[in-house]
């Protein structure tokens, strides 16, 4: 599992960190009052102290242990790793630069990947969502060959970086077991879903420029192709913006079902309410404290009702919305 603790980055473990905001709350502390405070051992709690202690997080007074500042004890660790980072990052644009320029020579056979086995696909899989700055694009058949949504946690560490993320699920999905609660899962997380009788195959597109396409092979062995920016990968693009044009959005009403949005244009209430209120002058954030939502939910249904009515602007669907009766 990652390690998510504040001061990881730093090098320190969950436990040594716990330790260190004990004595920083604490004017001085013996090794059993900190084995007492995290429920540890004795020999444990030494350690720790001692750790701590050889990091210069903490001196030794008599039998007590006292923090050293914070400032002075890991500020110079945050400037060091904030150096290495600022060298990683310009090593990492040196070899984007150095493979863009040598992409444009690769044959054909060297754009496409192939690679096997449930546990290397998923770490590929999720590489693509990692890597991912604007966009992640995917086809959902009913069939899981390799990471199911419960185990993608690329996919919400995506979304909390602002990836944005489109969807079309089969119908098939929807009705497995937890289907349904995948998709309000989903909608409430701040994907767009849509929902088409059937999928023609399951692909993943990271930033239009990477693309994997899990399938299986003659041995039944899980296999998936990961394409680079090439001819094929632009034919899997728009066999994408295809199945997605024609796919029908799914949408969560107030009381939180699923709702697919009807096919001849109409809006479902909610939507009638976002809209009248939008047409009133209410901003976002009003609009979502008088219909009891979030912000991002009242956000995500304007943008599906311009992309409904095929406008760019909110003004233009002021225009469309008058002109179509949808106010």
């Amino acid at each position: 599992m990652t390690d998510t603790s504040p001061l990881a980055a730093l090098g320190l473990r969950p436990i040594e960190e716990a330790a260190y905001r004990e004595l920083v709350a604490r004017p001085a502390a013996t090794t059993e009052e900190l084995a007492a405070a995290l429920d540890t051992t004795l020999p444990e709690a030494d350690a720790l102290l001692a750790g701590l202690h050889g990091l210069g997080l903490a001196a030794r007074s008599g039998g007590r242990y006292i923090a050293s500042s914070p400032t002075f004890a890991l500020g110079p660790l945050v400037t060091q790793r904030r150096d290495q980072l600022r060298r990683a990052e310009l090593e990492l644009a040196n070899l984007a630069a150095r493979y863009r320029a040598a992409a444009a020579d690769r044959a054909a056979g060297d754009l496409v990947e192939v690679v096997t086995g449930v546990d290397v696909i998923g770490r590929r899989f999720e590489q693509l969502q990692t890597t991912a700055t604007d966009e992640v694009q995917a086809l959902v058949t009913a069939t899981t060959l390799a990471v199911s949504r419960a185990d993608n946690q690329a996919e919400r560490e995506g979304l909390r970086r602002g990836v944005r993320y489109r969807v079309v699920v089969e119908r098939e999905v929807l009705e497995q077991d937890g289907g349904t609660a995948d998709a309000i899962e989903a909608l409430g997380a701040g994907e767009e879903v849509r929902v088409a009788e059937r999928v023609p195959i399951k692909l993943v597109i990271a930033d239009r420029a990477i693309g994997v396409l899990p399938m299986a092979d003659e041995t039944n062995l899980p296999t998936a192709i990961v394409v680079h920016r090439s001819g094929l990968l632009d034919a899997l693009q728009a066999l994408f913006d295809a199945v997605w044009q024609q796919a029908r959005p799914l949408t969560l009403a107030p009381d939180g079902a699923l709702h697919e949005q009807p096919a001849d244009g109409t809006l479902f209430p909610v939507d009638r309410q976002v809209l009248a209120l939008l047409l009133a002058g209410l901003t976002d954030a009003a609009i979502a404290s008088q219909l009891g939502m979030s912000m991002r939910t009242v956000q995500r249904r304007v943008s599906r009702m311009m992309e409904l009515a095929g406008v760019r602007t909110r003004l233009q669907l002021g225009w469309y919305a008058a002109q179509s009766h949808w106010a």
